[in-house]
């Protein structure tokens, strides 16, 4: 499977897109932010759609939508928190861009790139040039630096805004520095997953290492581990069936995952339950 350069480069950029999304997206179950995750990918998809109706780079309405958008709910929250109000007021505003969007884009002069829809909805990890996936990788090393470096101090205002806040800590800037970072993740990891189950990596994952441990730093690491591995075993599964898109065949495995969490999760509380004994009434 390795001596295809496409595999290679479709490793190159998705291993760190993956451990990106699986960091980014613990903080985002943590947070419960995960209907900014589910907005944001639809603000990649109207932004793309955008750019190429304008005849300009999918990338650079991918990561200007995401990044402008994320900024907004953040500066529009409480304490930079994007909550469902914001949320959903930005998420029905960006589906009638998207829709004005796709009405240009049918219709003007970009109208024959269909592919490049095609390819923001459903992703296209295995497309990917080896300039492309060298700069993906580059984005998505910078977002893991950034969340590792605020990671502690975001914990704690994602834990206990107002304590934190009166402990000196800026929790409305750590709030939208942790939205910008959502958007630029959102906006990469629609290269390897597309915008409609971009969701699936950031939560999945996210959500098996919380059922699965209590501590948030090794939640953190289990969470971009699970992302990761996720990704590796979808590619190998695509590459076994053709007819298995990869993107698909990711998102699958990654629910797998947080299934056999959930399943590990009753397994462990019976054990406890059985060890404990019957208790007095």
């Amino acid at each position: 499977m390795l001596s295809h350069e496409f595999i290679r480069l479709a490793l190159l950029a998705g291993t760190p897109i993956a451990l990106a999304c699986g960091l980014v997206g613990y903080m985002v179950v943590l947070r419960s932010e995960v209907f900014a995750g589910d907005a944001l990918s639809h603000v990649a998809f109207t932004g793309a759609l955008a750019a190429a109706a304008a005849g300009i780079d999918l990338r650079a309405g991918l990561f200007a939508a995401t990044v402008a958008v994320a900024a907004s709910m953040g500066l529009l929250g409480p304490r930079a928190h994007a909550d469902d109000i914001v949320i959903g007021t930005v998420f029905t505003w960006i589906l009638g861009l998207g829709a004005l969007s796709l009405s240009l884009f049918v219709s003007g002069r970009s109208s024959g790139n269909g592919a490049g829809g095609v390819h923001v909805l459903f992703g296209s990890i295995f497309g990917l040039g080896a300039g492309e996936a060298r700069l993906a990788a580059l984005i998505a090393v910078g977002v893991i630096a950034a969340l590792i470096a605020i990671a502690r101090p975001l914990l704690f205002a994602s834990l206990d805004g107002a304590v934190a806040e009166a402990r000196g800590l800026p929790v409305r800037g750590l709030g939208v520095l942790f939205l910008c970072l959502l958007g630029l993740t959102a906006a990469e990891a629609t290269q390897a997953v597309g915008a409609l189950l971009l969701l699936g990596l950031l939560a999945a994952p996210a959500g098996a290492a919380h059922r699965l441990t209590v501590n948030p730093y090794r939640g953190l690491a289990l969470s971009g581990a699970l992302a990761v591995g996720a990704l590796w075993l979808g590619i190998a599964l695509a590459y076994s069936v053709p007819s298995f898109p990869p993107s698909s065949a990711i998102i699958t495995v990654a629910a797998a995952a947080y299934l056999a969490s959930g399943a590990a999760t009753r397994l462990r509380r019976r054990e406890v339950s059985r060890l404990a004994g019957p208790t007095d009434p």
